[in-house]
């Protein structure tokens, strides 16, 4: 998972939001030279550990109490949205989508690494039958949901979307994306 941070967050550009910034493992991968680096985080148990990982970084950031939800940025004043294992995790990922789309400037962009719905049907129907208990062992995540397609709705323009496999965790947590997805110019 490391290299795949690597390059999907070596494409940040200027003020830079994370969602669900977690403990931080992103921060070693962002380049230098973002203009603003911010790291939301709704769990107050979370935001410390991420605060005490950022003391440690090479890399200066702001950490927020905020949900991917309700966003405390204007319209159109983010160059590039963060979302790491998050869209897969909230209650409900369209208004989280259509926050990304009302925070980002017209080319900004959405660089997301998540857990998707299998596109085999046997793997399908098990990530279906599963998601209940997986859901609350971890902390929330939807096994089954189809991510990408979900992406293809909100009004972001998809580009470069890579499907990948997770070697090494549960087969109904193995299939993801990794991509870009840019806000239409006005």
């Amino acid at each position: 998972m490391g290299a795949r941070r690597r390059d999907l967050l070596s494409r940040a550009r200027g003020r830079t939001v994370e969602l669900g910034s977690g403990t931080g493992l992103n921060l070693g991968y962002y380049p230098d030279g973002l203009d603003e680096l911010i790291l939301t985080e709704p769990e107050a148990a979370m935001r410390t550990r991420l605060t005490r990982r950022l003391r440690s970084s090479r890399h200066r950031a702001r950490v927020l109490d905020a949900p991917a939800e309700q966003l405390p940025f204007a319209d159109g004043t983010v160059d590039t949205v963060v979302s790491t294992l998050v869209l897969c995790t909230v209650d409900d990922p369209d208004p989280v989508l259509r926050e990304i789309g009302r925070v980002l400037r017209p080319g900004g962009r959405l660089l997301f690494l998540e857990h998707v719905r299998s596109a085999s049907p046997r793997l399908s129907r098990w990530q279906d039958r599963l998601a209940g208990p997986w859901r609350r062992f971890a902390e929330g995540c939807h096994c089954n949901r189809d991510t990408l397609e979900l992406i293809r709705t909100s009004g972001l323009n998809l580009e470069d979307v890579q499907e990948m496999s997770w070697r090494g965790m549960p087969p109904i947590v193995r299939p993801l994306i990794t991509g870009v997805a840019v806000k239409r110019d006005i």
